[in-house]
């Protein structure tokens, strides 16, 4: 408590040296002030450039099968974080959250709603704009004993606290002879929403993938979302969790076990989304949709049964799982929305080649990525720099046919 409490106190405004520099007239007339200006905040618009909706946008029409029909109910992804965040405070107070507009605003895309209101400001705290302060913050808080939620506004922003995420958090644990855990998770939208451009439409799964001693999750579902956040918080190393601004309100069929409060999924374990015999489709976050739209159909317009793979966990990869469907359809196509370059893509065919399932290959393993340069703010542009559901049907089909 004395540690979260010194946190609180860091981040929070010296109240009783505010009230003692004017006199309650003048701290009367601020007061107002200040709620007038609250106020205009929250209730003036903002100001947004009309767009269409994009192609690849994931809508109501496209969501998947649940796993079993054992009360099944709806939940978009928003709600699963939230209620993930929320069970993990209640179960362990060690757990807390920070970052910038988190409590008061209820999070920039309001996945913390409501938190700031059970909790209170010792553990859902706002932090200043300053990313390598407030990440740097939470490492410390991990390493004395806290468990710490640290929100990016998105993970774009993240790169003023990568020294603080890789360095300090990433290596700790490991430099300390495994004596000194640092259970912080890292969480934001990642990757490319519509109309931010080339500065807020990175993929940094390969960027944190690449490093020893993080473990990093991209999830796709509701059901992903819940059991992969409660597993990240409780593990004793720092997580990078990258999720995706445009699946925050897409609905998901849960079952009664994954709303269950002792729902984990294991970090480091893929899942077969759709089984298939053709070819085997490798994918992450909201290019699962579109795998498995593709899917469907070339099943039904080809006859071609395509197993779509959802990796859920970047780093540690199950390989294994992948192998073995490779053994099974012969084929690998990967697909991801980052760049083509030393992609998520390239490191999983570069371990197929290298795996006893290279022998089983018909045909050159191929990726689908999104385009080689930073993400045009154009709206024709932005469309082709990304794969949809048609692309990746082409390519899957010219794969098998030439």
């Amino acid at each position: 408590m004395a540690s979260r409490a010194a946190v609180s106190k860091v981040l929070r405004p010296a109240t009783s040296s505010i009230r003692a520099l004017s006199s309650s007239s003048a701290s009367a007339s601020a007061s107002a002030s200040k709620l007038v200006g609250r106020n205009a905040l929250l209730t003036t618009p903002l100001a947004r450039v009309l767009r269409s909706e994009p192609k690849w946008l994931v809508g109501a029409e496209q969501r998947r099968l649940a796993s079993s029909d054992e009360g099944v109910t709806q939940m978009t992804v928003r709600e699963a974080l939230n209620s993930a965040m929320e069970e993990e405070m209640n179960r362990d107070e060690t757990v807390f959250i920070m970052g910038e507009e988190v409590a008061r605003y209820n999070g920039a895309y309001k996945i913390t709603k409501g938190l700031l209101d059970k909790f209170g400001e010792d553990r859902v705290i706002d932090t200043p704009i300053t990313e390598s302060g407030f990440a740097g913050m939470a490492v410390g808080a991990a390493l004395a004993g806290l468990r710490p939620v640290c929100e990016f506004m998105t993970w774009n922003f993240a790169m003023q606290a990568i020294d603080q995420i890789v360095n300090s958090g990433g290596k700790t644990y490991y430099m300390s002879g495994g004596n000194v855990p640092c259970p912080v998770t890292f969480r934001g939208p990642n990757g490319a929403a519509a109309g931010v451009a080339a500065q807020h439409s990175q993929d940094y799964c390969a960027w944190y993938g690449s490093v020893p001693g993080l473990k990093v999750i991209s999830p796709w579902s509701a059901a992903d979302c819940r059991g992969l956040l409660k597993a990240a918080i409780r593990d004793p190393n720092p997580v990078c969790f990258l999720e995706n601004e445009l699946l925050y309100g897409v609905s998901f069929p849960v079952t009664k076990e994954e709303l269950s409060e002792d729902f984990l999924l294991p970090i480091g374990k893929a899942k077969v989304e759709k089984e298939g015999s053709d070819v085997t489709i490798v994918t992450h976050s909201k290019m699962v949709t579109h795998s498995l739209e593709a899917a469907e159909l070339l099943e039904k317009n080809e006859g071609i049964k395509v197993e779509v793979i959802n990796l859920r966990s970047i780093r540690p990869l199950d390989i294994d799982t992948i192998i073995k469907s490779v053994k099974k359809t012969n084929h690998l196509v990967t697909v991801e929305g980052g760049f083509p370059a030393f992609g998520v893509g390239s490191e999983i065919i570069a371990q197929i080649c290298e795996s006893p399932a290279f022998d089983y290959l018909d045909a050159p393993p191929e990726r689908i990525t999104g385009a080689d340069v930073p993400t045009p703010y154009s709206e024709s542009l932005e469309h082709m720099a990304f794969p949809d559901t048609d692309i990746i049907a082409k390519v899957l089909k010219r794969h098998l046919c030439e």
